[in-house]
């Protein structure tokens, strides 16, 4: 093997390095989609089974909602460092 063959063979393998660890980066996007079908399933029956408590228990949902989608922006925030920087 040439020295040229094994520099492109070298680049070749730290692509699918970078590109591996972004997919692994962005699998943390799946617990982000549980966790938001698990608070809005949970919203949903609460405010069925006790249709008075609604304004406070739609803050918390809110809240829980801004926080995991927090975590799905800081997933794609790191797989676009890994893929871009």
């Amino acid at each position: 093997m040439d020295v040229q063959a094994a520099h492109e063979f070298g680049i070749s393998i730290a692509q699918a390095a970078r590109d591996l660890g972004a997919g692994i980066a962005v699998f943390a996007l799946a617990g982000v989609g549980m966790g938001l079908g698990n608070i809005f399933s949970t919203l949903i029956s609460s405010v069925a089974r006790n249709p008075a408590s609604r304004p406070h228990v739609f803050g918390i949902g809110m809240l829980g909602f801004a926080l995991t989608e927090a975590v799905a922006l800081f997933a794609l925030l790191i797989a676009f460092l890994i893929l871009f920087a």
